[in-house]
């Protein structure tokens, strides 16, 4: 039984260090229009966290910081599990 939670443990350690360094990696584009984007933000990590999945996808971000979703159709329409909108 112990090998078998050991091998488990390890898969999912790997699992997980590839997913944070896959989600962390962002583009200077991302990066540089998230800045804006979620500037006055409250919680400006989390802004920036789901701002960078959003530009990831749709390589695009809506001008200004909050508004003008209509610019970026797939970053507006991106709904996260509950059904509300995904992107800041």
């Amino acid at each position: 039984m112990k090998p078998v939670f050991v091998a488990f443990l390890f898969v999912s350690l790997v699992l997980t260090s590839s997913f944070i360094e896959v989600s962390m990696a962002g583009s200077d584009f991302c990066d540089s229009k998230c800045a804006v984007r979620c500037s006055k933000a409250g919680v400006k990590d989390r802004c920036l966290k789901y701002c960078g999945i959003c530009c990831e996808k749709c390589n695009c971000v809506p001008s200004g910081t909050y508004g003008n979703k209509h610019e970026c159709p797939c970053y507006r329409d991106m709904k996260n599990s509950k059904g509300k909108p995904k992107c800041p």
